[in-house]
């Protein structure tokens, strides 16, 4: 998705959005529920004027090559997914090719995307002014490289599908290593956390706009 009008004169942020487990296909039309369709309405289109990118992951496969259902935090591997390389890919096709600030590309999934926010964020810090992973999982002895990145965590704390212990995990490991996380647990709500986190008019989405990289 592209900003309603693209001015030749102005670049803008790119936002990444990694689906969850249940939107793979290659349909191309999936992956498009959730944060993807809220951003593509009128009134967000007015107040984030944004490129979108919303990849697709193929069935049977995973952005994370990790177990989301073990009550256990996953180990990340040392190459990345198939499908995160083609991500990987993606993203720098779109730098290249679209009016982008730099400065200003944010990553966010829900779920199995929450895992592969995570693992992209930790294989290239670098690359993000701040990331939203929702009710997912990261490995936390390679979260370090985080630590001064900013990131804002969601999990509904009745959430059985993905336990809540995995981003509790994470923030340990982050604070543990000199970060300042924010954390967003859900009292009540289950797996779809991601649904009042993106709605909320004063929360992650401003939030996430608001955030800039800067020189290291």
């Amino acid at each position: 998705m592209k900003p309603v009008t693209v001015d030749p004169e102005m670049t803008y942020p790119l936002v990444v959005f990694l689906h969850g487990a249940g939107e793979r296909g290659n349909d191309n039309q999936k992956q498009l529920a959730y944060f993807p369709t809220q951003m593509a309405q009128p009134r967000y289109r007015e107040r984030f004027p944004c490129f979108v990118l919303a990849p697709q992951c193929r069935d049977d496969h995973k952005w994370m090559n990790s177990d989301w259902a073990v009550p256990s935090d996953p180990i990340m591997q040392e190459t990345p997914s198939e499908q995160m390389q083609t991500v990987m890919q993606m993203i720098q096709v779109t730098l290249k090719d679209e009016a982008i600030d730099p400065n200003r590309v944010y990553l966010t999934g829900l779920s199995m995307g929450g895992f592969g926010s995570f693992d992209l964020g930790i294989r290239h810090p670098d690359w993000f002014a701040a990331i939203a992973p929702i009710c997912g999982a990261a490995d936390p002895t390679k979260l370090s490289v985080l630590k001064e990145q900013p990131l804002w965590i969601v999990h509904g704390g009745s959430d059985s599908v993905v336990l809540p212990d995995r981003s509790r995990s994470a923030v340990k490991a982050l604070s543990d290593a000199g970060g300042s996380p924010r954390y967003m647990e859900l009292p009540g709500v289950g797996h779809n956390s991601w649904a009042p986190a993106y709605t909320d008019n004063d929360g992650l989405v401003p939030w996430l706009f608001r955030q800039r990289r800067t020189a290291k």
